[in-house]
Formats: C-alpha cells, sequence, structure tokens
C-alpha cells in the first residue's frame, strides 16, 4: 500500500491563492465602504454644511475626504471604534487646511456670461445658519467642532492644530458674536 502525501503547492499556486484572496478581501472592503457611506452620507452632509456654511461646498467637502478614506477602508474600519467619528475629524482638518490655503480673495477678470440659477438653500433665511455663516472660518470651526461634533477643547486643538487658548477665545468671541447677532433679532439679550 502506497502512502498519500498531500501535494505541496507551488510558488505560483500559492501566489494566485493569496490574490484571490486578496479580490476576495478587497471586494468585501469595497462592498464595506459603500454601505458605510450610504448610512452616514446624510449626516455628513449635514456635518459639512455646518463646518462651511453653504451645501455645495460641504458636497465638496465630503467627497474628498471620502475619497481619502476610501482609499484607506481596510485599514481605518480595522483600527478604528468609530470610523464616523473619523470621517468627520477628517473633514474638519480639511475643511481647516482648505481656508488655510485660500484665505486670498479671487478676483474675475470678466463675469460670466450666463448667471447660474442656484437653488435656494432652505435654510438660507435661518438666524441662526445666518449668524453662523457671518463668523470667521475658524471661529466657525470651533463652534461646530465643539457644539456639533461634542469634541472637547484639547480635542479641538489637536484637529486644527492650535493651543488650547486660542480654542477658548476663539469660541469665545464666536460666541459673543453668535449672542449679539441672534439677540437683536430676538429683540432681547440670549
Amino acid at each position: 500500500m502506497t502512502a498519500h502525501l498531500p501535494a505541496v503547492p507551488t510558488a505560483a499556486e500559492t501566489a494566485g491563492a493569496r490574490q484571490r484572496a486578496r479580490r476576495g478581501d478587497m471586494a468585501a472592503t469595497e462592498d464595506d465602504f459603500a454601505e458605510f457611506v450610504r448610512v452616514a452620507l446624510p449626516g455628513l452632509m449635514r456635518y459639512g454644511h455646518a463646518l462651511t456654511g453653504n451645501p455645495h461646498d460641504a458636497a465638496d467637502l465630503v467627497q474628498a475626504v471620502l475619497e481619502k478614506v476610501g482609499a484607506r477602508w481596510a485599514k481605518v474600519s480595522r483600527n478604528c471604534g468609530d470610523p464616523t467619528a473619523y470621517v468627520r475629524r477628517a473633514m474638519a482638518n480639511t475643511h481647516v487646511s482648505r481656508w488655510r490655503r485660500t484665505r486670498r480673495e479671487t478676483l474675475l477678470a470678466d463675469f460670466p456670461d450666463v448667471p447660474a440659477q442656484a437653488q435656494p438653500d432652505r435654510l438660507e433665511n435661518e438666524p441662526l445658519w445666518q449668524a453662523l455663516r457671518s463668523l470667521p472660518p475658524r471661529q466657525r470651526a470651533v463652534v461646530v467642532l465643539r457644539y456639533y461634533e461634542g469634541l472637547s477643547e484639547l480635542e479641538i486643538a489637536e484637529s486644527l492644530g492650535v493651543s488650547c487658548g486660542t480654542v477658548k477665545s476663539q469660541a469665545s468671541k464666536a460666541m459673543a458674536s453668535l449672542r449679539k447677532r441672534l439677540g437683536s433679532l430676538e429683540g432681547g439679550d440670549v
């Protein structure tokens, strides 16, 4: 009687099996990311709107961040306890980086020939949104991170790359501006 030993796979067979497994993992990862986006997108869009002040910039911000996160989704989902919090922090960091780069005003040589037909924003006439939009970008980011995201002063400072004292002073100035603006609308102090 002859004993049959299991066949030892060749290097090519082993490499092929690993590649097939990776393709299966990638498909599962893509499905997982697609499901995450489907569930989290409405909340991320609202958060982006609060950060940027308008829905168009919010959509651009969400798309840019999801592109970056999607490329590293396997690592993010494996190492992150709460991927939504990770994406929100990435949105805040990306937003701050954008307004730091584009502080200067961009002038156009000529007006466009055809005026754009903008859809009215349903929050355009809301006093809170108008007051929030009137804040400088750093103050708005501090207010959104503190009161919408619920981050501590230390977490905000780390996210924005500033000191805790700067976070406190920006929050204080922002709240004073909001109280003044909203108080004048109500006809009293807030």
